[in-house]
Order: C-alpha cells, then structure tokens, then sequence
C-alpha cells in the first residue's frame, strides 16, 4: 500500500511538472508529441496515442503515437459509432478496459493497420470549454491493470492538454491569419483602385476594358490565395488526414507530365521523364503527392525561359524514392533559396515574370513532412533550378506499361 501511494505521488509530481512544459509549449507537433509521452509515463503503460475530433466534418482520427511509426497513424480515420475512442467522444466519458478485444466497442482495424496488439486500455475525452477536441488514450498496462489512479493522473494530464491544444491551434491560426490579412493589402487595394477608376467619365473604352481584365485577374489571384490559405491552415494544424494507398510511382510522373503539357507549350518547353523501368510502389496519399508535383512542374514551366525544358527524373533505393524537377530556368540567387519554403515568400528577381501566392512551396513541404520525408532545392543563376522529393518506400515494385509513356 505504502509503495501505491507512494508512486502515485510522483506521479502527481511528475504532472505539476509536465502542467509548465505544456502552458509554454505552443508548436502543436511537439505539443502533441509531450502530450503522448507524457500520458505513458506517468500510468506506466506500453504507448499512447492522441486522435483528434473535427467537429464540423464529424470525424475521429489518429494524430500521433507513441512507439509507432507517425506517418502510419496520423489520418488514419476511426469511427463514431463503432470505436472505444468514438464512445468516449459521444458519450465524454472515460473508459477503463482489462481486454479490449473482448469489448463490442473496440475498433480492430487499428491493430491490423499499425501491426500492434492492444490488450488493455485507458481513454478519457480531451475538453475544454465544453468543446471536445480529441481523445487521449494509453495502452497496455506494463504490470498489472489500470488503475483509479492511473484515470484520475490521466484525466488531469487530458484537462490540461485539452487547454494546451487549443491554445496551441489559436496562436497559429492567429499568427497566420495576421500574416494572410497583410497579404490581401495589395491586391485589395488594386482592386479598389480599379474600381474608382472605372468610374471616372474620362476613361475612354480601351481603357476601361484593361481595368476589367485587371481586375478579373486579381479576383483568380485573390480566390487562389484563399484557397491556398485554407490548405495550409488544415496542414499546420493538424486536420489533413492523410489516406495512404500504394500506387505506382512512374505512373503518377507520367499523369503529371500529361496535365502540364498543354501550358508548357504555350512557351515551347519541352517536358521530359526519365524514370526507371523497375521504379518501385510509393506508399503515400496519391492526390497530395500529385499535389506536389504538379506544382513544382508547374514553377518550373513558369520560371523557365521560351524554347527552355523541365527534366522529371526518379530514382530509387533501399530505404527511399526520390522524384526530381529541373527545369533550364533563370535560377534562384543564392540568398534567397533558404527562404522559399517561408509562407508568402516571393523571389525578388522572380516577382514581374509570374504571378503566385507565395504558399505553393509552404503547402509542398507540409505535405512531404507529413509523409516522414524531405525536399530539397538546388540552383545556379542562368542555369536552372531543381527540386527533389524524397519519401519513405515500400520494398515492393511494380511493372511499368510502356504503353502510357
């Protein structure tokens, strides 16, 4: 008895502790990240994972984990109404379990997706201003069952967390709403320009019919903006599930190439790919993936020079895929490459010879982070520029149709 209480006081302790580290911690992977470990610490269990709640689309999804690979979890959608985790949203309650699987509610597939067996389990709703955000949930008890004490420790980690989260997706939101505001200046202000002068009884036809192209050009900017912002606010925080499928590299490269040919024509570029024949399955979320590439073919049609060329190359190893775009372009000055990935960023020199929003390449390496993988660029003024994705692969490959090249 003297040892229980004994344990159950540090881990009281250990939470009046971790309480500081989570009110200053306002990045929400490593938020969720201390969250998680911090919830298998103190109840002494195997692992612990938090699944997130969208209020709005009404959906339940893994998030993070401890011990599992994270790109494997996050997205991975659970079900309201047939899930343990799904009962503690609806009903927000905890829920205590000695074997899961003898228990109506458990949700099997997770096992067979992360090839992890769960036996007992701990979940508590995570709440804050009677909004749930989410579920905490430990699992497999190292010694023993779960205990009063263990729920009660867990419930003030979840309250605390519930604070923590929502804290965390405020300032981020606040912080890129101010940066997007700031944005919508400039073309708001054409705009408003336009307008005025469309009113003036001087402007003569010609001239009143540049101002309505003008202006018909700045609504698709703007509407691109917009859209684009969206994208990345549910990136940053956290709510694009990712659905992975495993599909064939090669292919995805050529349906790109076939998209973008139309505009890279209109300049005489020409659009080559050079992949090998044995190019193996990626196992990732396809229409994210297609995502990336058809934005980087397109920088790179767009940064090109008349009679110039875009070079799609693959190239594979043990434990990677790689997928470059190269284009013959005006290059990229040395100073402002560490930039390009920063929200709104424009390349000076870049500037007049095409219009963007300046998240195309921010949305790009969330996306390629969320897939436990990097991007990297190289460039040379006068010469070109090239970027290269690198993911995680499976050890399977497929054959290509030479048909569709």
């Amino acid at each position: 008895m003297a040892e229980i209480k004994t344990r159950t006081l540090d881990g009281y302790l250990r939470l009046i502790e971790i309480s500081r580290d989570l009110a200053s911690t306002l990045d929400l992977d490593t938020l969720l990240a201390d969250i998680v470990h911090a919830a298998a610490d103190i109840t002494a269990a195997e692992a612990a994972s938090i699944l997130l709640y969208d209020d709005t689309a009404r959906q339940l999804y893994f998030q993070i984990a401890t011990n599992i690979d994270e790109p494997t979890m996050r997205g991975l959608i659970v079900p309201l109404d047939k899930s343990i985790a799904g009962w503690i949203v609806t009903n927000r309650q905890s829920v205590r379990i000695d074997d899961a699987h003898k228990d109506e509610r458990f949700f099997g597939d997770v096992d067979q997706t992360i090839d992890y067996s769960t036996k007992s389990l701990l979940g508590i709703p995570l709440i804050t201003k009677n909004k749930v955000v989410g579920v905490l949930e430990v699992v497999n008890k190292k010694r023993g069952k779960f205990t009063d004490a263990d729920e009660s420790m867990l419930t003030v980690l979840g309250a605390q967390a519930a604070v923590a989260i929502e804290n965390a997706r405020l300032f981020q939101q606040s912080d890129l709403i101010a940066e997007f505001v700031h944005e919508l200046r400039t073309p708001l202000a054409s705009l408003s320009t336009a307008t005025y002068l469309l009113l003036r009884p001087e402007m003569s036809r010609e001239q009143s019919d540049q101002i309505v192209n003008n202006i018909h050009n700045e609504t698709l900017r703007l509407n691109s903006l917009a859209s684009s912002f969206l994208d990345l606010a549910r990136l940053e925080s956290g709510r694009v599930q990712f659905r992975k499928t495993r599909f064939s590299a090669a292919d995805l490269i050529y349906e790109c190439r076939d998209v973008m040919m139309s505009k890279a024509q209109e300049t005489n570029i020409q659009i080559r790919v050079d992949v090998p024949s044995d190019m193996p399955l990626m196992e990732a979320d396809r229409d994210k993936i297609k995502q990336i590439l058809l934005n980087l073919i397109s920088n790179a049609i767009k940064y090109n020079r008349p009679n110039g060329s875009v070079i799609i190359t693959g190239s594979f190893t043990d434990a990677e895929l790689t997928i470059t775009i190269q284009d013959t372009g005006v290059g990229i000055p040395e100073d402002s490459v560490p930039h390009l990935f920063e929200k709104f960023y424009r390349v000076r020199e870049h500037e007049g010879k095409a219009s963007g929003t300046g998240l195309g390449l921010s949305i790009c390496k969330q996306i390629i982070q969320g897939h436990n993988g990097r991007i990297e660029v190289k460039s040379k003024m006068g010469v070109g520029t090239s970027f290269s994705i690198h993911l995680p692969r499976t050890m399977k490959t497929v054959p290509r149709n030479n048909e569709s090249q």
